[in-house]
């Protein structure tokens, strides 16, 4: 069974940085693309950034110059790089990966911006 598992949330002050990672159990040449999504309370689901198997890179405009995603095909892992952490960023951040006829998603990890 394919898994995607994040980590690297926690409890951040604001202008602080986290990065999290979503390991897959596959190789992850096999998706076309890979995303990191949030879910904030009260809020439905949104894209935070993709990255394509051809490295094209979006970001929602709220993370524009503050986020940054990767991949590193060798160790089957999507990083998020995620600086100058605001309040609004506080969300269970998931990752999603397209294998074209389906998406896989992971369970989500919090990440907290609060003083």
């Amino acid at each position: 069974q394919v898994q995607l598992v994040e980590s690297g949330g926690g409890l951040v002050q604001p202008g602080g940085s986290l990065r999290l990672s979503c390991a897959a159990s596959l190789n992850i040449f096999s998706f076309k693309s890979m995303a990191w999504y949030h879910l904030a309370p009260g809020k439905q689901r949104e894209l935070v950034a993709s990255i394509s198997a051809g490295r094209e890179i979006n970001y929602a405009d709220s993370v524009k110059g503050r986020f940054t995603i990767s991949r590193d095909n060798a160790k089957n892992t999507m990083y998020l790089q995620m600086n100058n952490l605001m309040p609004e960023d506080t969300a269970v951040y998931i990752c999603a990966a397209s294998l074209g006829s389906h998406v896989l998603w992971g369970q989500g990890t919090q990440v907290t911006v609060s003083s």
